[in-house]
């Protein structure tokens, strides 16, 4: 049998398979993943070099399905493989046609979209959220040019997708960091969801708009397997290659290809069921009449095995002190000042980390000179593992946790207020297991001059949320981190490289002076006592530590004796905090320099869960702040200055 006729016939194949899967789930893509048909079988089956039985394996090519509704089409592969599924890399099997036919269901590795952390580790991230699969690819692309690997990546788009702006994002990042490694494969089947798609994402525009960003362009019939092939080809000679033209195929391809009952609009996420199914497959095996009489299985081709991987091992990491570090990098006036900014204390704990394992990189979005991340952009033997994202923080989180997938440990960083840009990448970051740490400075309303449009105030509530529910792993979504010195960013920076998922930390802009030192221990879920007291419990975290602290001066003035607590983590230690609260006669106030629905909300969950008696007043930004010239006087806008602090907690304890 030809090539051509043996990719028509396995087509025919892996689109029978989707339709029967999702009318089997009653839901799912079963028209687009038709469009993509022949596209897959010449990547699965053909070009990529893999092994189905070790469908992750390190130095194998990647396939990113950014356009994630199409993955019954990729499923169907998998199953006609045999690709080894399950979430124990020890006890994993071969997929089956029977496991196919169990996709969304609630106990089955076959997910309704991409996810390998639900037992499919052909996928390197979560993705079906559109318009983010081309930056994972780029950052999967990244990390193996770090590590040597001549490893090909192939991404596919939908055209609809290609409206996302963070495409956009993506196409100019690989074209800044020249990823000749990374091929872009626009799916235009010509229609969306409601409708065809706008004049703006037909294949000519689509084409003239690459062409302008600096890509080599092959247009194709995305269902002409002479065409598919000969682009891959084309694409594997200069893949790899710095001084390459970044290549990007525009396929254009037919929706429900092979069906007249499935074609055209309306059958976007309808699974075709009853006669429709049964029409949809006879014309599907009349197709298979004119263009192939025989039948074909998967030894109809030769897939190339990925090129051995070298043995790696993960190093620990020690944290050095900060003391040390600073003779070290020549910052002993710095620390002798008694003061630093957590900002800059982040920027030396990543340049330390940088020299203790390569598995750190880097990312920032423009304003690295503020994140003090350029401390390890403009050290000699770590550049190449920084990462400039310029101003497309979506991008940023997407690429780092194609990286994560890649066997790094990317720390993103930009201003805390750009952070919520990229809510939806870093959610489906989190989703796909990744490996991501996100620090956004600048934080909280203490950042003053700038006025709100600066300031990150909802930030805490959004990552909070993720605190109260558990990952893939069984740990804490993320963990969040509001260090309230330098010494405490330092330490909770390296603990943050430790650990095996996402982490947000808070730095300040301004300089806080020392609380702790080097011989402090910071923990996740952990919180540092401050003072000890009998009348109430001060919470408070990051900047607000300061505040409080001055409060307790007045407070002894005034005769009452206050514990303070830095709750610099959230999740924390419930039971430890509870058995506090109820050494100062269960009388609790929280302080933080955010929105509500945050540290004080964690600790009104953990006083409601206990169902003891407590009393607790939440203090926060309940206004939207404006511009002022210094802290003090919007923290006193706000009402969160120490003076405020003490009236409240007068109010609490009904002290005339």
């Amino acid at each position: 049998m030809s090539f051509e006729a043996a990719v028509h016939a396995q087509a025919i194949e892996l689109d029978r398979l989707s339709l029967d899967m999702c009318a089997a789930a009653g839901s799912g893509h079963p028209s687009t993943a038709m469009s993509l048909g022949h596209i897959i079988t010449v990547l699965m089956f053909s070009s990529m070099r893999w092994s189905p039985d070790y469908p992750d394996y390190p130095t194998s090519d990647r396939l990113v399905l950014s356009e994630g509704h199409a993955v019954p089409i990729v499923y169907a592969a998998c199953a006609k493989l045999g690709v080894k599924i399950g979430k124990d890399p020890e006890n994993r099997r071969s997929m089956t046609v029977a496991d196919a036919m169990k996709l969304r269901e609630a106990n089955s590795e076959i997910d309704g979209h991409p996810n390998p952390m639900e037992g499919f580790p052909f996928f390197d991230a979560a993705t079906g959220s559109l318009g983010q699969g081309l930056s994972v690819a780029a950052g999967l692309a990244n990390a193996a040019r770090l590590d040597g690997i001549d490893k090909r990546i192939y991404c596919i788009i939908g055209d609809g997708e290609s409206r996302e702006g963070q495409i956009a994002e993506a196409l100019d990042y690989i074209q800044d960091h020249k990823l000749s490694n990374v091929l872009t494969i626009f799916n235009c089947n010509e229609y969306g969801q409601a409708d065809r798609v706008s004049k703006q994402q037909t294949p000519a525009v689509i084409a003239a708009k690459l062409e302008a960003y600096g890509y080599k362009v092959v247009s194709i019939d995305g269902h002409n397997p002479k065409e598919i092939k000969a682009a891959f080809d084309q694409f594997a000679k200069i893949s790899g290659d710095p001084d390459a033209q970044p290549m990007a195929v525009v396929a254009k391809t037919v929706k429900g290809w092979g069906t007249t009952v499935m074609s055209g609009a309306g059958w976007h996420g309808k699974p075709a069921t009853g006669e429709t199914l049964k029409k949809a497959i006879a014309e599907l095996d009349q197709k298979r009449v004119e263009m192939t009489t025989s039948l074909v299985n998967s030894d109809s081709f030769e897939i190339q095995p990925p090129s051995e991987a070298k043995p790696s091992e993960v190093p620990g990491i020690d944290i050095v002190p900060l003391s040390e570090i600073a003779k070290k990098f020549d910052m002993v006036s710095a620390l002798q000042t008694g003061k630093m900014a957590t900002r800059r204390a982040y920027g030396i704990a990543l340049r330390a980390l940088g020299h203790q394992t390569d598995r750190v990189v880097v990312l920032d979005a423009d304003v690295s000179n503020s994140t003090f991340a350029d401390l390890f952009k403009k050290d000699a033997a770590l550049t190449n593992r920084f990462f400039e994202c310029k101003i497309a923080e979506q991008n940023m989180y997407s690429v780092a946790a194609g990286l994560s997938a890649g066997g790094k440990v990317p720390f993103c960083s930009t201003f805390a207020k750009f952070v919520t840009r990229g809510y939806d990448q870093i959610e489906m970051a989190i989703n796909s297991g990744a490996n991501l740490k996100i620090v956004g400075s600048h934080a909280g309303i203490t950042l003053a001059a700038d006025g709100p449009s600066q300031m990150s105030l909802p930030d805490v509530s959004w990552f909070r949320s993720f605190t109260t529910m558990k990952d893939h792993r069984g740990n804490p979504g993320c963990y969040l981190l509001q260090p309230a010195d330098a010494y405490a960013a330092y330490a909770l920076t390296h603990v943050m490289a430790e650990y095996e998922g996402v982490c947000y930390m808070r730095t300040l802009r301004n300089e806080t002076e020392f609380l702790y030192s080097d011989s402090t221990l910071f923990n996740l879920g952990g919180f540092e006592v401050l003072s000890e007291g009998r009348d109430i419990l001060i919470c408070a975290a990051g900047a607000m530590v300061h505040e409080a602290n001055k409060a307790l001066d007045l407070l002894d003035k005034a005769g009452i004796s206050a514990t303070l607590v830095d709750l610099y983590s959230l999740p924390f230690d419930t039971d430890k905090l509870l058995d506090i609260a109820n050494a100062n006669n269960g009388m609790i106030i929280t302080i933080e320099d955010n929105y509500g629905g945050g540290l004080g909300s964690c600790v009104a969950d953990a006083l409601t869960a206990s169902g003891d008696a407590f009393t607790l007043r939440q203090m926060y930004v309940k206004r939207i702040p404006k511009s002022a010239k210094t802290p003090e006087e919007v923290l006193s806008m706000c009402g969160l200055t120490a003076a405020d602090i003490v009236k409240e907690i007068m109010s609490v304890l009904q002290v005339a």
